[in-house]
């Protein structure tokens, strides 16, 4: 099929017009059919507040679901933004314990009753060392920020997590 000068750029500025539209962009907003995601794990990422003495505390997390997600957690990650963070929620309530294995990145391990407030935290977990930290108790969830963030906020056991 031959173009003619008009209709090769009719052609062109469609063919520019679908380009344009559709691509992916890391920040782009979340809409109602399209939640946030991070660019690096692709995990779904929510809102989750931390009730302190000292305020509340909102931080964008990644939500670990699966059994493969929870495994792989933070591992191999080199940097994390100061108001971000991973959520592991447990379908069925537990003892929990993690380590640090090929995590690179020091990180303040919250371990979040039943009741959504902070059972104890593990400051400032070693990269790479593989000794188990455990709940104090029964944990609906585990939550995973930088290392020392929890002390610079005041968050503490007791605490109330939302999610």
């Amino acid at each position: 099929m031959r173009l003619t000068r008009s209709s090769f750029a009719a052609a062109f500025l469609l063919a520019f017009a679908a380009c344009s539209q559709g691509g992916t962009d890391a920040t782009a907003k979340p809409s109602a059919t399209q939640p946030a995601v991070h660019p690096i794990s692709g995990l779904p990422i929510v809102p989750l507040t931390v009730k302190t003495a000292k305020g509340k505390h909102v931080f964008r997390v990644e939500v670990a679901k699966t059994f493969a997600q929870q495994e792989k957690g933070l591992m191999f990650r080199t940097a994390m933004g100061p108001n971000e963070g991973m959520i592991f929620p447990e379908e069925t309530p537990r003892r929990a314990a993690f380590w640090m294995r090929n995590t690179v990145i020091p990180l303040d391990i919250i371990f979040i009753g039943t009741d959504h407030r902070i059972l104890n935290i593990a400051a400032n977990a070693v990269p790479y060392d593989e000794t188990p930290l455990p709940s104090a108790g029964v944990a609906s969830g585990v939550l995973e920020l930088n290392g020392g963030r929890a002390a610079q906020l005041g968050i503490e056991a007791g605490d109330l997590v939302t999610w």
